[in-house]
């Protein structure tokens, strides 16, 4: 599978297996090892996390299937997000959730990650969404204090508008090396905010998240969902792949963003409908197809 270089020295698979309903697969560490163990085989070996997934439970998972296979940790780059406090049983202080990027609160979120993993060091670290409340030399700061630490090896965003990707970048000593947003054909949010133009003016390499749209492609229950749906069923027949979930993945990948899917499924068999993708050869009018199919309504 290709690589894709966020840096000079540093990439991700072009699929990102997403993590963040781990506690709900009905999985042992037995079996969620053989998963992973299956994924890298294929080239999948970037795992997308949060602190806050599985209720603060996802990342422990993940720390219990590693130490089944301490050499595991050496085939694979772990991407964590930190920022947003839940409201949970963990923490009964909190009466209602909000952000927090303060730099001692980015720190220890990260060292929490740490141990829930069982890792001396988190391969890219994300602010998981953008803040009103906001300072961003608090978070300049805590990124340049981890680093020098070897705690984290890159930094990136999820969520920002290119207007707020821009302005902690202003504060920042390291290049901020992705932005983890929303992409579907149901969701084109950031074709319309000016991010797609955005990442291709600074060659950012964007993680889509969502890409099959919470199920809203599968079991359409609005006239846009419909629409895409009809596109895309027409469009999966046309290239010949026995699975609608692929031609989405297909559209992702031909878009020269260089889009990473996260494909956040424990069925092997959904993720390789992502892996497969890679080698269909979608035409521009295909693409456009479904593009259309979302807006619905012709290209002026």
């Amino acid at each position: 599978m290709r690589r894709i270089n966020l840096t000079s020295d540093f990439s991700l698979s072009r699929i990102v297996h997403g993590q963040m309903r781990m506690n709900s697969w009905n999985l042992s560490h037995s079996e969620l090892l053989s998963l992973m163990e299956e994924l890298i085989s294929m080239g999948v070996t970037s795992f997308d996390h949060a602190d806050i997934y599985g209720n603060y439970s996802c990342e422990a998972i993940l720390g219990d299937v590693i130490r089944l296979k301490k050499s595991l940790r050496n085939e694979i780059e772990i991407v964590t997000k930190c920022g947003i406090k839940l409201v949970s049983d963990k923490f009964p202080e909190r009466k209602i959730k909000h952000y927090d990027y303060s730099f001692d609160y980015i720190v220890s979120s990260v060292n929490n990650s740490l141990t829930n993993i069982g890792t001396d060091h988190i391969d890219l670290l994300l602010l998981h969404r953008p803040a009103p409340f906001f300072n961003p030399e608090e978070a300049a700061k805590a990124f340049s204090v981890l680093k020098h630490d070897g705690k984290v090896r890159h930094f990136g965003v999820s969520n920002f508008t290119p207007a707020q990707f821009e302005m902690l970048s202003a504060y920042t000593e390291e290049k901020l090396v992705t932005n983890q947003v929303e992409i579907s054909p149901y969701c084109l949010e950031h074709f319309e905010n000016g991010n797609m133009d955005f990442f291709l003016k600074e060659k950012i390499r964007p993680m889509a998240w969502s890409p099959m749209a919470g199920g809203k492609l599968f079991n359409p229950h609005d006239d846009k969902g419909l629409r895409i749906s009809k596109a895309l069923y027409n469009v999966a027949e046309e290239l010949q792949v026995g699975a609608i979930d692929t031609a989405v993945y297909a559209w992702l990948l031909k878009h020269p963003a260089t889009i990473l899917p996260v494909v956040g499924s424990g069925k092997i068999e959904h993720i390789k409908h992502a892996i497969d993708a890679l080698s269909v050869d979608m035409s521009l009018e295909q693409w456009y197809k479904i593009y259309i199919a979302s807006i619905g309504q012709d290209l002026p």
